[in-house]
Order: C-alpha cells, then structure tokens, then sequence
C-alpha cells in the first residue's frame, strides 16, 4: 500500500512538472519582452533592430521594447543580456565581433563561448565599407590606399568601437595590404563614427550602408570600396576589395540570442518566429533597401559560425598584438 502511494506520489509530481511545463510554454509570452541592442543608436543596428521587435511584437503578440546598452565594444549590453533570467523575456541582438572577439580579449567577460548563452537565429550580414566626404581628395580606393601607404599611420579611419566589426576589417586590411591604417574607435557606436568623419575629425570612416545611406544619396559622402567578393548592390560603385587583390571579406554578421537556460518550449518559439521573420518577404524587402544580405539560420548553425569567427579572430589577435 505504501509503496502504491509512493508511486501515485511520483507520478503526480511528474505530471504536474509536465503541466507546468506544457502551460508554460503555451502561456509564453504573456507580458513585455526586451530587446537589448549593445550598441548605441544611428548606426547600423538601428533599422534592422527596429524591424526585427516591430515584427516579433505581430508573432508574439506582447510589446517588444528595445533597449539600447552601448559600450565595452558590445561587450557591455551583451553581458547584461546573458546574465539575465532565462525565461524568454530579455533576448538580444548578437554580433559576431561581441560574441566571438570580445571573449578572446577581455578575460573577464560572463560569456567565453557560444555555450553561455542561447543562439536563437541568424539574420543578416553587412560587409563594411570604407567611406569618405564628397570633397575628399581621393576619387576611388587605389588613390586612398596609396595615400595610406606613402603616409603610414595619418590616415585615420573612425570606427564603432574597439575591436568591432569595423575596426577588425581596418585591421585585417592592414594586416593582408601590408599598411598602417589608424583606426579611431568611438564609444558611442556608428552614429558617432559617421559624425566624426563628415565633420572632417577624420579622414575616413570604415562602417556598413544602413547608417551612410542617407548621407549618400544626399551627396555628403561617397562610398570608395566594400570588403567583399563582387558588387554590392547598394553601392555598386565601390570598388571591391577583394577583387582588388586584398582577401579581406570579414563582414559585420547579426543575429538573436537568449540566455542560457530557457525552457525548450520558449527557445523553441522564438527560433521559429525569428526564422519566420528572417525568411519573410517582408524582411528580404527592407534588407534589400538598407544593404544587409539575407542569411537566415537556425541556432545551430549560427553557433557553428559563431565558432569558425572565434578561430578566424584569433588568428587575426596575433598579428594585431604584434604591432
């Protein structure tokens, strides 16, 4: 009889978990979620988070407030995601320079590696351009990349950040061109960094379209070259520096993470609306007019590219210590 009772016992207490967690995950989400972008607004973040929350708010159907967590070069804001509670109701905007470079510089960091936090999806990939004022002196790439070489380290180049995206291209440029290119990092991300530059603080600046693309086609500066393979749509102009002789390709890669820890169901949720986002044509549209390339991916493989960064990172680490 006792042991009947033990049993009837357990089973109860399985049955309930399960309950709970099945009516968990059907009530999921039943408030507010926040989104924090570890960056600072206006650069090229802005139009792609804005996209992202306005469209997981119709999916989800509860209010999706961005919060704005700029410093430590994305380190800061992706930090405060991570530590969060696991519960689906703070997700973030995750980059492939916060989540595979910061861990191999700043020790201290919550996060070391792709297993400390949740990989949800990929999203988009922004090659970074190398831009300058309408009234530069330099009509294409060739003309500024001789101006850098027969002047080592006076060229300045204003960048999002320490060791972001931008300033990882400037510094894989340098490291396969053979040059010294000054790279200045602006705490307040690409706002800031395109401030700078069309303000004349700077010669050059070195970040993706959707934060210049105003500029541009306003005749306030011109775009000189893009570190990719062939033309980029946006600006089809611009010189390919690939195609240039110069294998320098690293773009600025976006994509949603989570905290470590979410329940399966949640997790689950949010990978399906994200890739229901990212694979909408809705969002091949507003990509398509603010110069990010398409590559929705589930978490998987996400965490895999976020992995291969990590290896590419350090390697480009060495020779950046060497200088």
């Amino acid at each position: 009889m006792k042991r009947m009772s033990r049993f009837i016992e357990v089973a109860a207490i399985v049955l309930g978990l399960s309950l709970s967690a099945t009516t968990h995950a059907q009530l999921y989400p039943n408030r507010d979620i926040t989104f924090i972008v570890p960056y600072g607004p206006g650069g090229s973040t802005d139009p792609l988070s804005r996209f992202y929350s306005n469209a997981l708010e119709k999916i989800l159907k509860v209010n999706v407030n961005v919060e704005n967590k700029p410093g430590g070069s994305a380190s800061i804001g992706t930090s405060a995601m991570v530590r969060a509670k696991p519960d689906g109701y703070t997700i973030g905007l995750g980059t492939n320079a916060s989540l595979a470079f910061q861990p191999l510089i700043n020790k201290g960091l919550i996060y070391k590696s792709s297993d400390d936090y949740a990989p949800i999806a990929k999203l988009v990939d922004l090659p970074t351009l190398i831009i300058v004022r309408n009234d530069a002196p330099w009509k294409n790439f060739a003309e500024w990349l001789a101006d850098v070489r027969q002047r080592p380290g006076k060229i300045r180049v204003s960048v999002s950040g320490v060791r972001t995206a931008p300033d990882l291209a400037i510094q894989e440029l340098n490291k396969v061109a053979g040059v010294r290119i000054a790279s200045i990092p602006f705490s307040g991300g690409g706002g800031e960094a395109v401030i700078a530059m069309l303000s004349g603080r700077v010669e050059t600046l070195a970040t993706q379209g959707p934060g210049v693309v105003a500029h541009v086609q306003a005749g306030n500066a011109r775009v000189l070259a893009a570190f990719m393979k062939g033309s980029y749509y946006l600006f089809p102009d611009a010189t390919s520096i690939v195609d240039a002789g110069y294998n320098v390709s690293l773009p600025a890669s976006y994509g949603i993470i989570g905290p470590k820890g979410m329940p399966k169901e949640v997790h689950d949720r949010l990978v399906a609306a994200s890739l229901e986002i990212g694979q909408s044509a809705e969002f091949s549209e507003f990509a398509k007019k603010h110069g990010y390339l398409v590559d929705a991916q589930g978490p998987d493989v996400f965490r895999k590219e976020i992995d291969q960064y990590s290896t590419q990172f350090s390697e480009l680490l060495k020779f950046i210590e060497k200088k």
